[in-house]
Order: structure tokens, then C-alpha cells, then sequence
């Protein structure tokens, strides 16, 4: 099995190379995709199909985790806010996306879902992950989680 066909499981056994930290309620990856960069997710410890399958205890720590990803974010990159989306429709385990927002991104996009941009954002194989183009930015986001996450 590769890593990305179930990222639950490989981030359990260590495996996952895009899981920058452990957190308390999850793991917290670099995305795939980086046309906005610093893009990050959240995976849950176990696998689950929503947020409400989780016991209260796991949902709280996993959207503070959440949040503190999103804190991660906007130290390490210039973004000027954090969008939060938990959906589900395509992957369907609980996994939260965590978007930086920028002021550089057209108009029309800045005031909408990410998910409305064009397909060929989400595809272009200059968008993907890559050490060398997004390799320092993720080094940043790691190092906040290490400096600044308070393990409960």
C-alpha cells in the first residue's frame, strides 16, 4: 500500500511524509497541492467518517488542533487569514483543510471558497508539492508546531 492510499493509517505508522507534527487530536500535513502556499490538513488519530464520530474529548482537542494549525499558518506565511473547511464530500473521512488567504489573490477569488477556483489550480503539476519550491515554508509551519504547540 502507498502512503496516500489511506493517510490515516500511514500517518499512524509514521509513514506519511507530509505530516509535519503529531498533535494531541490529529496530524498536521502539508497539502498536496499548493497554489496557495502553505496550504495544510488536519487528519484525525483513527478513522472515522465525520467529525461526529469522535468522543467529545477527541473532538475538542482535534479542532483546537485545528485552530492551532491555522496559527501555524498565519506566523509562517503571509496570509492574511486562515480559511477552515471540514467537508467530507469526496474523501470521506474526517479530514479538516486549513487554507491561507492572501491579499495577492484576485478580487474575485478572495471573497469565495477556495473550491471554486479553477480545476487547473488544483491539478497543474506546477502546484504540487515540492521540496525545493515549498520546502521552506513547511520547515516554517513545522517549526512553529514544534516551538509553540502545547501538548495536553
Amino acid at each position: 500500500m502507498k502512503w496516500y492510499e489511506n493517510r490515516i493509517l500511514s500517518a499512524n505508522q509514521g509513514k506519511n511524509p507530509m505530516v509535519m507534527k503529531e498533535l494531541n487530536g490529529g496530524y498536521a500535513a502539508f497539502g498536496d497541492v499548493q497554489f496557495l502556499p502553505g496550504y495544510c490538513v488536519l487528519l484525525p488519530k483513527r478513522e472515522v467518517g465525520s467529525l461526529n464520530e469522535l468522543t467529545n474529548l477527541e473532538r475538542k482537542a482535534y479542532l483546537l488542533d485545528m485552530a492551532y494549525l491555522g496559527d501555524a499558518i498565519l506566523a509562517s506565511a503571509q496570509a492574511s487569514r486562515v480559511n477552515y473547511d471540514i467537508l467530507g464530500n469526496t474523501d470521506q473521512y474526517l479530514h479538516a483543510h486549513v487554507f491561507p488567504r492572501y491579499h495577492w489573490e484576485p478580487e474575485e477569488r478572495r471573497k469565495m471558497p477556495v473550491w471554486l477556483y479553477d480545476k487547473e489550480s488544483w491539478i497543474n503539476q506546477e502546484n504540487l508539492y515540492s521540496e525545493e519550491k515549498h520546502g521552506e515554508l513547511r520547515k516554517k509551519i513545522t517549526h512553529y508546531l514544534h516551538e509553540n504547540f502545547q501538548s495536553i
